[in-house]
């Protein structure tokens, strides 16, 4: 090894350093930033700058805070003048306040700023001088639970000139940061506890990536992730945040924690691009990233291959199920996504801009890759990507409003949208879970659900047409469990409409889609109605289980205007207070996705843990518990309950997936109608329970077999703790579709494994659901 190299170990001194604060944002090249109900984003602005506002879908108008040098006011430097007083319980405070402490001034209680007028197009502004804006969409917490405050406003930044290429915000403090050429490769070290964020600058382009353990290569030993040991240890083709995210080596040592990925999709099985494989397709002397690598790694003693394993981030790789074949396409990254990973070890690291432009891997054009190197003090939360849609700015996955409590109490946390959800809670796991929910009363996080007001003199013209279900027949105070259709009657989307005025509904509802729907719906009609997205604004509980009214009955207070928790039936809402008529508000409903007695609670982030822990505190007597996505998926299997990507989605109808009961074919016109009515006089499949023989529980997509034939596919499954056996809902042909019907369940080959079952009608456990009506 050459003399430098224990050098090139110690790490640099700093080229960058920043702090990032919740609630900040610096938009890239064109993009935006999304401002929810009572939330503060902050962004920066330079001179020659613009800024885009756009408040037309906002019910409220935002309120702008500017700052100079040293945080002065520095409104003017827009043309804008102070005329807005802001107190802290007007909107999220916390992020402001945090900026306004890291700079050397403390929290005000009243803060002045210039409210900006809602107009049907955006306003623009400029400035001269270097600014930090803070954007406010303020409005309090009862008229944001009563459909009163919702909406969102938009804000693109507009940079006078090009700033080099359109990079993501830094994370934290950066060490060093560098741009790796198309074609290239580059070694670097990281220190224990750095990061390093490796950045698909235009997007669709491969970056291969091998990691040493730096004492090991001192010693003249190549100890280096192992893609094999890897796949084996997280369970998985790839790691991901969370329990099982790390690269090994060959020894199964961890080297690296993957934190941050925007993608999703990565490569662990094949070899970094070589020679041979470019000669072989008619391309000899092609520059190869194998070539590059042991270019690259030679300084550091590391002996030259001609073929690298590699762990080949933005490659779009997979195993084709049907012949076990390693397929490719174009990469899924787009401008501007990265994977970020810690080091849990001295090592030196090796990444590269793939070359390959003779085959899609890249988009047929090589672009370069941007490398930052992140110091150990950084802080980074573990997060994925959500995109409401292909298009949209990718969200990145927070916690929610609840996780100062589940956080205490959970270490396994699954994505949930742009959510980080608990799986299960670690002192009492799946099961004890279950139990809870069936005999007592459990709590859950369920702040990922969507939410959205519809509202105006049209609201329920579109809703009548949008919906399967007659909205006119929904009175205020009453929800229904709905579904919106396309053309061909498959479901777009399921949820609950209620109705909290005569103009006002509230949608809440599994997915982005069908508000795109409804607003394409409303605009084409000219209709006189507002779809106003709630995003995080309004985090929810579950509160569910037989106990769950005597709980609530020990914090709910209502006035006589509205109704009583006791009045509340099956699908019925109200607006109630913690405790008092001047506590915290919050919408409940006598709803869930359990199949037993339970409700849930709407309230703004402030009043979120005040309501957790009121919650947790009246149930303490009766045995409370919190309660994860686990435990929730066997009781809305048992109770029949469908779900998208299991039981419905593109290609299948609303009656093909056991949703008949949510379809109202006497309403004369509905989006589906035609094809709904056309597919039900001949009815090719059905939705049934399987009863199975045994404990073992088939997975998604096996097929049900009569003998050797298939004649249906397994939409969910698992093992009832209540009935003692795996039960599944199959979409299986009408044909064999009776109760009492004995099929076959194939695994393997579906010969060489079976599961005998029976088929039966669903819920599986209490059919007449009088637990839910109790």
């Amino acid at each position: 090894m050459p003399n430098d190299v224990r050098h090139t170990f110690q790490p640099r001194t700093a080229s960058f350093a920043g702090v990032r604060f919740p609630g900040f944002t610096t938009p890239s090249l064109g993009t935006s930033l999304v401002l929810e109900p009572r939330s503060a984003r902050m962004l920066a602005m330079a001179p020659g700058d613009l800024l885009s506002v756009d408040a037309s879908e906002a019910s409220a108008s935002p309120v702008v805070l500017a700052f100079g040098a040293r945080g002065a006011p520095a409104l003017g430097a827009l043309g804008l003048s102070p005329d807005t007083d802001l107190a802290g319980e007007a909107f999220q405070s916390e992020p402001l306040d945090g900026w306004r402490v890291a700079h050397g001034a403390l929290p005000q209680a009243v803060y002045r700023g210039a409210q900006l007028p809602r107009l049907d197009e955006p306003i623009i502004l400029r400035t001269d001088t270097p600014l930090t804006l803070w954007l406010i969409l303020p409005g309090t917490p009862t008229a944001l639970v009563e459909g009163h405050l919702a909406g969102t406003v938009t804000a693109t930044l507009h940079p006078a000139s090009e700033r080099g290429p359109a990079l993501p915000p830094p994370l934290g403090a950066v060490r060093e940061e560098f741009t790796i050429p198309r074609g290239t490769a580059r070694a670097y070290t990281l220190a224990p506890g750095e990061a390093v964020q490796i950045i698909d600058v235009e997007g669709q382009q491969c970056s291969d990536f091998m990691a040493f353990r730096a004492g090991d290569l001192e010693r003249g030993r190549e100890a280096m992730i192992d893609g094999r040991v890897t796949r084996t240890l997280v369970r998985g083709a790839f790691p991901a945040p969370g329990l099982f995210d790390k690269f090994y080596d060959a020894e199964m040592r961890p080297l690296l924690s993957v934190v941050q990925d925007t993608v999703g999709r990565h490569d662990t099985f094949a070899l970094a691009c070589t020679a041979r494989g470019y000669e072989e397709r008619g391309f000899p002397g092609h520059v190869n990233c194998s070539d590059n690598i042991s270019e690259a790694m030679a300084p550091y003693g590391v002996a030259p291959r001609s073929a690298w394993p590699a762990i080949n981030f933005f490659f779009n790789s997979w195993i084709d199920r049907t012949d076990n074949r390693l397929r490719s396409d174009e990469a899924w990254s787009r401008a501007g996504d990265y994977l970020a990973m810690r080091a849990l070890d001295e090592l030196v690291c090796v990444s590269t801009a793939c070359p390959d432009d003779i085959d899609p891997i890249n988009g047929w054009n090589p672009t370069d890759v941007h490398v930052r190197i992140y110091r150990p003090e950084t802080p980074l939360t573990r997060a994925v990507a959500y995109r409401e849609t292909e298009t949209a700015v990718p969200a990145i996955s927070e916690e929610s409003a609840f996780h100062a409590r589940t956080g205490l109490l959970a270490r396994d946390f699954r994505p949930a949208r742009n959510l980080w959800a608990p799986a299960a809670y670690t002192a009492s796991g799946t099961l004890t879970e279950y139990w809870a929910c069936r005999e007592a009363v459990t709590v859950q996080d369920l702040s990922g659900l969507r939410k959205f007001d519809i509202k105006g003199p049209d609201a329920e013209r579109l809703l009548q047409r949008a919906m399967t279900r007659n909205v006119a027949k929904l009175a205020v105070h009453r929800g229904v469990y709905t579904l919106m259709c396309d053309e061909t009657g498959s479901v777009v989307d399921d949820g609950t409409l209620f109705r909290l005025a005569p103009d006002l509904f509230r949608w809440c509802c599994g997915n982005e889609e069908s508000a795109t729907a409804l607003s394409a719906l409303a605009a084409s009609e000219g209709w006189r109605v507002r779809i106003e997205a709630l995003r995080g604004a309004l985090p929810n509980l579950a509160v569910q289980g037989p106990k769950s009214r005597e709980v609530l009955a020990r914090l709910v207070h209502t006035t006589e205007h509205v109704p009583a928790l006791t009045d509340l039936k099956w699908f019925g809402a109200t607006v109630a207070r913690l405790h008092t008529r001047e506590g915290a508000p919050f919408m409940l409903t006598r709803t869930g996705f359990t199949g037993e007695l339970g409700y849930e609670l709407f309230m703004d982030r402030s009043d979120a843990l005040a309501v957790w822990d009121a919650l947790m505190a009246a149930g303490k007597d009766f045995g409370i518990r919190p309660m994860g996505a686990e435990a929730l998926e066997i009781l809305r299997i048992e109770a029949g309950l469908m779900t998208a990507g299991a039981e419905f989605g593109p290609g299948v109808d609303a009656f093909e997936s056991g949703l008949g009961f949510a379809v109202d074919m006497k309403k004369t016109e509905f989006i589906g109608r035609e094809a709904l009515a056309r597919n039900a006089e001949a009815p090719r499949n059905r939705l049934v329970g399987l009863l199975l023989d045994g404990d073992e529980a088939p997975g998604h997509g096996d097929h049900v077999l009569t003998g050797n034939r298939p004649v249906g596919t397994i939409t969910s499954a698992t093992r009832s703790p209540s009935l003692e056996r795996a039960i599944a809902m199959a979409r299986v042909a009408v044909e064999y579709a009776e109760p009492g019907t004995r099929l076959e369940i194939g695994q393997l080959d579906g010969r060489m494994k079976r599961y005998a079952t029976t088929v039966t009608t669903v819920p599986f456990v209490d059919p007449q659901r009088k637990r839910a009506r109790a």
